[in-house]
């Protein structure tokens, strides 16, 4: 026998390409367009090397007491994390150790089923119904042994209301269901209203989009004290200094100055909006997103991997599934500045005039 044989098989996830082009515009991974508050640059310029000898605080305290205070929990609620993927990860592995099977959306994260068949945990991918919404009876039976999906979903940038989940949580009592927030603060609406009355809800959030710090790597999961007691378990079974210290204070700054990163995120939602209107006006069929990205379907006389690489060719790089027949059509565009949007918008009714003239 090889030691090869003994070594573990996984599919892995493929994250978004990170190009090096020149004068890119870079809308493909849903980073934040704008700078984090200038509290965090504060943090950059004044930080104490010396404390980098030292190991971090293992539960990022004081970080864990203002994510607390601004979510209106207790810090017992709170769990931090080297970035939601870490978050998502330690929960597969502390939630969903069922025989019955985890659901969620076959168009959704791709890193679900990644972490799933990493940890050998049984799971059905639920489709979505024709036009990208998640089909509440879908997740009212019974018989799941956990339940996740972002919302508002991505790539398609839907969301849904409290109603739905709330009906998930009470049809699902004897199990988890995980909410994924990532991208709430775009205009979708959190469920943590939700958590004085289901103690097996769980709801994660990252610092990395709506508060420009995707290079720093902070996730958090917020639920029940039970809950979030065994997640801690899990993670000092792994890994108890996760969070660094530098990163612990720049998220801490991050939270002490809300009016900026409330501006940022209008900022983002209002480019988003008229982006959305600018693609429709070309012909392109666009979801509602409450994100800070656009699902868009081309027009029927343009072909999505033609645009893709068209698009690529002038350094602009979005996000393209050419390998899933059912949006092979679709593209996941990021919000960039104003000017970059206007590029694209630019550029877009230009090769399509030049597509209608063959």
């Amino acid at each position: 026998m090889s030691w090869q044989e003994n070594l573990r098989d996984v599919e892995p996830y493929v994250s978004g390409e990170q190009p090096k082009l020149p004068n890119i515009i870079k809308l493909n991974t849903n980073e934040n367009p704008y700078p984090p508050t200038p509290k965090v640059k504060e943090v950059l310029q004044n930080f104490d090397a010396e404390k980098l000898r030292l190991y971090p605080n293992a539960d990022a305290e004081g970080l864990q007491d203002a994510i607390a205070t601004r979510y209106g929990l207790s810090k017992n609620q709170v769990f931090i994390g080297n970035g939601s993927d870490e978050v998502l990860a330690l929960s597969f592995l502390s939630f969903f150790n069922s025989q019955k099977p985890l659901l969620f959306p076959d168009l959704s994260y791709s890193f679900y089923p990644v972490y799933a068949d990493l940890y050998g945990i049984p799971y059905e991918k639920v489709p979505v119904a024709e036009d990208f919404s998640l089909n509440l009876s879908d997740y009212t039976k019974g018989n799941a042994g956990g339940i996740i999906f972002p919302n508002p979903n991505a790539p398609t940038g839907l969301l849904v209301g409290l109603d739905f989940i709330e009906s998930v949580l009470v049809h699902n009592p004897d199990c988890i269901v995980m909410i994924d927030e990532a991208y709430v603060d775009f205009g979708g609406v959190t469920a943590i209203p939700l958590l004085a009355k289901y103690d097996n809800l769980v709801i994660t959030r990252t610092f990395s989009k709506s508060r420009s710090l995707a290079g720093i790597r902070l996730g958090v999961a917020l639920g029940s004290q039970v809950a979030i007691k065994k997640l801690d378990d899990v993670k000092n079974s792994f890994n108890s200094y996760s969070v660094d210290a530098f990163a612990q204070a720049v998220g801490f700054a991050s939270l002490s100055d809300e009016s900026y990163f409330k501006k940022m995120c209008t900022k983002v939602i209002a480019t988003r909006n008229q982006f959305a209107q600018d693609l429709q006006a070309l012909g392109f069929t666009v979801t509602d997103s409450r994100t800070n990205f656009v699902f868009a379907k081309v027009p029927k006389n343009v072909s999505a991997q033609n645009l893709f690489d068209a698009l690529y060719a002038q350094s602009i790089v979005v996000r393209h599934w050419p390998n899933n027949e059912r949006i092979k059509e679709w593209l996941r565009i990021t919000i960039g500045t104003d000017a970059e949007m206007a590029k694209f918008i630019a550029f877009l009714k230009e090769y399509i005039d030049g597509q209608s003239t063959i």
